[in-house]
């Protein structure tokens, strides 16, 4: 799985007032938990443009004061007019623990169904999954080449070497929707099977 790095400041004082003060001088509040203790500390806004604002997953290396932790993202908060980032909360990971995590879905394949001129439907871009770091993929790729008009894909009908699916096994990651040219292709394939 593909690494981030990032680099922090402790924050000792983590009242409202130094919170205040942390996002005026351009900086997001964060907070690491899932170790020994919570740890609170501030990191440059930028340095999360290319974390936050993409599809991809990551491992988090963080930096604080020359310590260094392994973390996943664990909530992130927006404020509710500007859209800035408020705060980021990070979960520390290791390599024998296992942790729930959402990774991105790839579709594989050119579904049977497209051909036929159906529509394929991607339902669910990311799924939550159980597992060692280590074992984690960059994305989880799910092929859809048998995938026929009017059929899906779901969960349960998934597997992934080591890691636990957390999903509904009913739920539908995608599937191929069968379009009106399709349909109309349908009833011409069988008005001419009829005539046959």
């Amino acid at each position: 799985m593909k690494t981030f790095d990032i680099k922090g400041v402790e924050r000792k004082d983590v009242g409202k007032k130094s919170t205040k003060a942390v996002r005026k001088n351009e900086q997001v509040p964060c907070v690491i938990y899932g170790g020994k203790e919570n740890i609170h500390f501030a990191v440059e806004k930028k340095a999360f443009q290319y974390l936050v604002y993409t599809p991809n997953v990551y491992i988090v290396n963080i930096d604080i004061d020359g310590k260094k932790y392994q973390a996943i993202m664990q909530d992130i908060q927006f404020h509710t007019v500007t859209d800035e980032i408020e705060h980021i909360d990070f979960f520390e990971v290791n390599e024998k623990r296992p942790v729930s995590i959402l990774i991105p879905v790839k579709l594989t394949g050119l579904a049977e169904g497209v051909k036929q001129g159906g529509k394929l439907m991607l339902k669910q871009r990311k799924l939550k999954v159980k597992g060692l770091v280590k074992d984690f993929p960059d994305t989880l790729d799910v092929d859809i080449t048998s995938l026929t008009l009017g059929k899906s894909v779901k969960v349960g009908e998934c597997n992934f070497d080591n890691l636990e699916l957390l999903d509904n096994k009913n739920s539908v990651i995608a599937t191929v929707r069968l379009t009106r040219s399709a349909m109309s292709a349908k009833a011409d394939t069988a008005e001419g099977e009829a005539a046959e």
